[in-house]
């Protein structure tokens, strides 16, 4: 490998395009990127940069693209700040520029003293003018025109609101439910949690005082086996996973003939059975059963409001519905075979000959999409309907799967070539790859960002509030390229004054909180600058360690969801017990002897049992299950506005939902909510559950104001 300083063309060019070529590792060591990783990730972003001869040429046009273009692509600006913008016109052309606002009124911008020399760009001698964009426009996305004798251009302005409030959040401190929905079932569920029990879920929740339920990303997943388990492994993030659709509560299910009703009922039987038993889930045999039973209920006659709700359900989400239902058909028909030559381009004239053959079956997913938008919706009303502040919070993968629906459809806004991980960290010795394409951020803004938008409104569509996954990867992305392990990536920069702006301005007419778990490897001020902007980071009580030493938890930060543990960890008892030393040894994931992580995790674990006897809320017998509770307890010290509490928790659960770093070797999102016995607990039964009661009545002890 030649390191990049060798080639410093190279390595200037890298930074002009917010490549990093150094970065320090989770061991405070320093490493230097090589040139074959800095060219991988360049090519991958649409720049060749083999040769110093194809480095020099880039950074040439590197200086000249601004100049080449009337308008930049897209102006970031926030209420009661001025935007200053340079437009580029024909040397000595008079100019005129102004606003139109997105209710039609149109704002004049003022043209501003300027002395930048003109430049030759190509043949055309170009100069330069600035203006300063009105300060009181107001949140929304408006539209810059500019006009001259040689052309006129338009560019998008996004006003965003300079932060979030959490309006919607009583005072002090709140509590609430996480879950990963499909190991929360009920009697009624297919083998699988759904969208009738998150419903469940948040009444419960709002009976026992949580303010919230927050679940896993619940964007869509393949449309034929064998199916994705991971939800952070999607095939689109701006569409639903219908694998949640409750069968029975779509209204046309009332239709169906009485004999073919049973033929349904027969065909969910073994998988309401599943339900009570703790085997590992079964996604492929619950989808199979469902689609048999979605195909006769979309068969059924409509009445005209339905149908009606249901057209403007496809006039609202346009071409891109309509694209990602082709997506689904082409898949089902193709049966996991490599795509026939043409049909890579969704533009191709043999799509388009497919669209035409296949118009019902693209129909009837546009139907399971509409169903699971309006049961997603009921679930979220009824969390708030009983007594709710927030209700349901929605959770945004970090990006999606290299073949799926969003990489086909959206072309160039994903990169090619590269994929998205982690660097080694201390609990990911050997790093990750989690084989999704990052954005491209030229591709973004040629586009006015708007999948990123249309990714943010079904998020935010029937929810409360949003966390992101990784929310770093607004700022920056660890980009592997293809064949090189993760320890072979570079960090890639984003304008994260864009991406965060355009996320408040979607939250804030949303009415939504943001919450984004910034775990890892954190440049400091980022979570600076989220703070300001009002998002909520994360924190996890065994990572809140300082100088081998746990925090206080007076010392985590206001704007956070606090929390015990995470899905990405055993849930509390199973930690206690050190399960997750164990896991990864036998999965070969450390890169330290056994002996030396076990006893750096009993140091660890002895930590927090010191401070809990210190604040007189164990003693030296306490169970596992006072422990627990004391530990939750111990987080309502936390001036954190959000408390959030693992459903697993509540019922003593032990079993880790996913081991990071493995895919085949630990069945990863697979495992259903049970409690310490092993035996299946059923959403319907929490509220008689006596660890979840008991946990509940320490927290509201715990609690200030409650």
């Amino acid at each position: 490998m030649t390191p990049v300083g060798d080639r410093p063309l190279l390595a200037e060019l890298a930074r002009r395009r917010g490549i990093a070529v150094e970065y320090w590792d989770w061991q405070g060591h320093h490493r230097v990127i090589s040139a074959e990783t800095i060219v991988a990730v360049l090519r991958a972003f649409g720049v060749e940069a083999g040769t110093d001869e194809d480095a020099e040429a880039a950074l040439r046009e590197a200086e000249l693209s601004g100049w080449r273009r009337m308008l930049p692509r897209v102006l970031i600006g926030t209420t009661g700040e001025q935007v200053i913008l340079d437009v580029h016109v024909p040397h000595g052309d008079p100019l005129t520029v102004e606003v139109l606002a997105d209710d039609g009124t149109a704002w004049p911008a003022t043209q501003l003293e300027h002395h930048e020399p003109p430049r030759w760009v190509g043949e055309q001698l170009t100069g330069e003018a600035r203006f300063a964009l009105p300060a009181d426009l107001p949140p929304g996305y408006h539209t810059v025109r500019a006009g001259s004798p040689s052309g006129d251009a338009e560019c998008l302005l996004v006003v965003a609101p300079p932060r979030l409030d959490l309006d919607s959040l009583p005072a002090g401190q709140s509590w609430g439910l996480m879950a990963q929905l499909y190991s929360v079932r009920s009697r009624g569920s297919w083998g699988l949690g759904d969208f009738a029990d998150l419903a469940t879920l948040g009444r419960y929740g709002a009976g026992a005082g949580a303010e919230f339920v927050l679940v896993n990303p619940l964007h869509a997943g393949d449309p034929v086996p064998p199916l994705q388990n991971s939800p952070y492994l999607p095939t689109s993030r701006r569409f639903l996973n219908p694998i949640y659709i409750r069968v029975e509560d779509v209204p046309e299910y009332e239709g169906l003939d009485r004999k073919v009703r049973r033929r349904i009922k027969k065909a969910a039987a073994p998988l309401l059975a599943a339900d009570t038993r703790a085997d590992l889930l079964d996604r492929d045999a619950t989808w199979a059963a469902k689609l048999e039973a979605l195909h006769l209920v979309y068969d059924v006659q409509r009445t005209r409001p339905r149908q009606a709700e249901f057209d403007r359900f496809k006039a609202e989400h346009g071409d891109s519905l309509r694209r990602f239902a082709t997506w689904c058909v082409l898949s089902e028909q193709l049966q996991g075979a490599p795509w026939p030559e043409g049909y890579e381009d969704l533009e191709s004239p043999a799509v388009e000959e497919f669209t035409a053959r296949q118009e019902d079956r693209i129909d009837f997913h546009a139907w399971l999409q509409w169903v699971a938008d309006d049961q997603l919706a009921a679930a979220h009303a009824a969390a708030r309907k009983s007594g709710m502040a927030v209700g349901v919070i929605t959770d945004l993968a970090v990006g999606v799967h290299p073949s799926g629906a969003d990489v086909w459809a959206l072309g160039p806004a994903l990169a090619r070539g590269v994929s998205v991980g982690a660097p080694p960290d201390p609990f990911n010795q050997l790093g990750q790859d989690w084989s999704q394409p990052p954005w491209r951020p030229d591709g973004l803004a040629e586009l006015g960002y708007a999948p990123y938008r249309e990714m943010l409104r079904t998020a935010l569509r029937h929810a409360g509030g949003l966390r992101i996954d990784h929310v770093m990867g607004l700022f920056r992305l660890w980009c592997i390229p293809h064949g090189a392990t993760p320890e072979e990536g570079t960090y890639v920069y984003y304008d994260h004054h864009a991406l965060v702006s355009i996320l408040l301005l979607e939250a804030h007419r949303a009415g939504c909180l943001v919450i984004g778990e910034d775990l890892g490897v954190v440049e400091p001020w980022v979570r600076d600058y989220l703070a300001e902007r009002g998002i909520c980071g994360t924190s996890i009580l065994w990572f809140e360690v300082d100088g081998g030493r746990s925090r206080p938890p007076e010392a985590l930060r206001e704007l956070c969801l606090a929390t015990v543990t995470t899905h990405d960890l055993p849930p509390t008892a199973g930690y206690l017990a050190g399960s997750h030393v164990r896991l990864r040894d036998e999965l070969g994931l450390l890169t330290r002897p056994l002996a030396e992580e076990l006893a750096f995790a009993e140091e660890e674990r002895a930590g927090f049992l010191e401070l809990l006897r210190e604040r007189g809320l164990i003693g030296h017998d306490s169970t596992t299950q006072g422990t627990v509770e004391a530990l939750h307890v111990l987080l309502t010290r936390a001036p954190s506005r959000l408390l959030g509490v693992m459903v697993s928790d509540l019922v003593g659960d032990v079993r880790t939902q996913n081991q990071p770093g493995t895919d085949q070797e630990y069945p990863n999102w697979r495992v259903p909510l049970t409690g310490p016995d092993g035996e299946p607990v059923l959403v319907e039964d929490l509220a008689a559950h006596p660890a979840a009661e008991s946990l509940v009545t320490a927290l509201r002890r715990g609690v200030p104001g409650h």
